[in-house]
């Protein structure tokens, strides 16, 4: 996202200690956007990207978020929205690939025990589809209530609680046993599908 003019100066307003009680507001969900958009993008510098655009959206848009209401929920739909909309013009454009290699090669395992199991627990997070992974990081990591994940995700209530279960139980068999193998691993006929 291009920073327009208007929204330079809004930040700029916002390190000089000009700020209005709204853009206080957002400036102090900046951790909690952070922490999330790291845990859904496994990627620092894309989070942040996808943080900062969240966070220029909603100061441009500030006007619209009516007092009262929790800012808190209304900042992580319009980085949800972002994210979404960033999803679907990846899969558009031609130039994009999914990395098929385990990006844990690149890294060197750590020594202690505890960093494994926060390693596998990351990888673990990454391995579950998208919507069950938002919501497991929305009430786990981010201490959300079902109805504010719900109206973050604009789903029901219900689906909020099966998604959460279905990622929590995918997460248990992951830590326990690993990952599950995949359909050409369990059946070798689909070694010889297309």
């Amino acid at each position: 996202m291009r920073l327009t003019s208007n929204n330079h100066k809004r930040l700029r307003s916002v390190h000089e200690g000009g700020v209005s009680d709204t853009e206080q507001l957002i400036a102090e969900q900046i951790p909690k956007l952070r922490r999330y958009a790291r845990a859904l993008l496994g990627d620092p510098i894309r989070a942040d990207d996808l943080v900062q655009e969240a966070l220029l959206r909603g100061l441009s848009r500030s006007h619209l978020w009516q007092p009262g209401t929790d800012i808190r929920a209304w900042m992580f739909t319009i980085l949800h929205n972002i994210h979404i909309n960033n999803q679907r013009q990846r899969r558009t454009r031609s130039d994009y690939q999914e990395l098929d290699d385990d990006l844990s090669e690149m890294a060197t395992p750590p020594s202690q025990e505890r960093s494994l199991e926060i390693r596998d627990l990351a990888r673990a997070l990454q391995l579950l589809p998208d919507p069950q992974r938002q919501v497991v990081l929305l009430v786990g990591l981010e201490g959300m209530n079902y109805k504010n994940v719900a109206a973050v995700l604009d789903i029901p209530i219900g689906t909020v609680m099966s998604r959460l279960h279905r990622g929590r139980e995918a997460l248990r068999r992951f830590m326990a046993y690993g990952p599950a193998p995949s359909a050409t691993e369990r059946d070798p006929k689909m070694r010889s599908m297309p």
